[in-house]
């Protein structure tokens, strides 16, 4: 129709709407690599992800593993051998120092430590086989984020974020909110050898959410905007004789990115709009929970609006002594803001869609380290899933009587990699980038399948 009106013209509008579907927002062709949005392989069950991550390793027995074995022979020797980092540590049983209890319909049995939690266990699929392959923090928690014990290989976010783009222009595919320096945890939120546009970006959850992001006083809108336009047309002349460096075409998305992001980016992590019950409800009201309340309520209103990965990093989990007191001090400071971050998606009616992972790189051994401390734990570990296409009430998986190792359905952090895949409706197989001659993936090659005794 639109080729036979007007003497012509309406092929020439025709072809300019089609030219928009392959074009940036100010006209020009869409980078090779861009954060535009894209269809995954399959339906997916879940849009967008939520990884809240405690760096460290939390001690499955404390937490969600119970083991009646360890208060029985407490203080006496571990009926087999134990691999753990000192050749000289000790073999000698620990209990629990908390008391466990079932909640909700599927019974789940949960630690005193995590009331918040205890709340929504009928919407979380506890997975307590988890197995890595490294028993230091480095190479565990490179391992967890990337699918290999070595840096430089592309974060599970940037993967996502390659698969998919994001839903919102204004804002990045992937965020990254830590509780410490983002250089401490770049190498958890890179994008290694992918194209750069699809590493995380940090957030701060106070003031501006990226440094240098807010124009300064001194200059106007208008200024910014020239500033703006001279800078990128200097970018891409610099660009034209050098089409194959990805960093540059990266860069000019970049200041493309963060020109939109002054207003919305900074409307996320003003919580002022939100309402009394709410910010209560995240503990902002408590100084113990309001850092990392802070932390999960950004990253809901993040998620609402169209981030497609969202990263919550937490750094103290590494209870080599005074257990009671430090496990009990990281379990206050984030369960109830976790609870509320689950509660508070689902009364959205976000969580049918949002997939909420909490996990760390390992667990912590059955004996005692020092005084009353455990060491690390790759041989089973517990972590959990919700929403976004998990069976809810679920326990997958166990441990032997003591909480050693895995002793039933092991689940490799490969599987666990193909499971967010999955639900996200991607093939791991098939999200592939060319690096070096070969096709690389997240999961390698290694045995990756999909954990589908816990899908809806």
């Amino acid at each position: 129709m639109l080729q036979d009106s007007a003497g012509g013209l309406g092929a020439l509008a025709l072809s300019w709407l089609i030219s928009q579907s392959s074009m940036g927002s100010e006209g020009r062709a869409a980078p090779a690599h861009n954060l535009l949005a894209k269809q995954p392989h399959f339906a997916p069950k879940a849009k967008r992800v939520v990884f809240i991550f405690l760096g460290g390793g939390p001690s499955q027995m404390d937490l969600l593993d119970p083991k009646p074995m360890l208060t029985k022979y407490h203080g006496e020797s571990i009926p087999f051998s134990v691999t753990q980092r000192s050749l000289t540590g000790s073999t000698k049983l620990m209990a629990s120092p908390f008391k466990f209890q079932k909640y909700g319909q599927s019974g789940i049995e949960v630690s005193e430590l995590l009331p918040g939690l205890s709340k929504v266990v009928d919407d979380i699929a506890v997975i307590r086989s988890g197995v890595t392959t490294r028993i230091d923090h480095g190479e565990a928690l490179l391992l967890t984020h990337t699918g290999r014990p070595l840096s430089g290989f592309p974060s599970m976010g940037a993967w996502v974020s390659y698969g998919l783009g994001s839903e919102n222009e204004n804002l990045p595919a992937y965020v990254a909110i830590p509780d410490t320096t983002p250089v401490k945890t770049h190498s958890a939120t890179s994008a290694g050898w992918l194209p750069p546009v699809y590493q995380g970006t940090p957030f701060h959850i106070t003031g501006s959410p990226i440094h240098d992001l807010q124009r300064p006083e001194s200059t106007s809108a208008k200024e910014q905007g020239q500033y703006l336009e001279l800078t990128q047309m200097l970018n891409r002349q610099h660009q034209e004789s050098r089409p194959s460096l990805a960093d540059l075409d990266a860069r000019v998305q970049n200041f493309e990115l963060a020109a939109r992001m002054q207003v919305e980016a900074i409307q996320k992590v003003d919580l002022s709009t939100e309402s009394v019950a709410t910010k209560k409800l995240y503990g902002l009201d408590n100084r113990i929970t309001e850092k990392f309340g802070k932390q999960c309520l950004i990253a809901r209103r993040l998620l609402e609006s169209g981030v497609r990965f969202v990263h919550l990093i937490r750094n103290d989990w590494d209870h080599h002594s005074n257990l009671n007191n430090l496990l009990t001090k990281s379990t206050q400071e984030t369960d109830q803001p976790v609870a509320a971050l689950v509660q508070d998606l689902k009364r959205r009616g976000l969580l049918d869609d949002t997939l909420v992972i909490w996990a760390g790189e390992f667990g912590r051994l059955p004996v005692v380290q020092g005084l009353d401390g455990r060491d690390h734990n790759p041989f089973g570990y517990t972590f959990w899933m919700a929403g976004g296409g998990i069976r809810g009430g679920t326990i997958y998986g166990a441990t032997d009587e003591f909480g050693y190792r895995t002793v039933e359905n092991p689940v490799t952090v490969a599987d666990f990699h193909a499971t967010v895949l999955h639900l996200l409706g991607l093939d791991h197989r098939r999200v592939t980038y060319e690096f070096e001659g070969r096709d690389e993936s997240l999961t390698g090659v290694e045995n990756a399948e999909v954990i589908h005794d816990i899908l809806a």
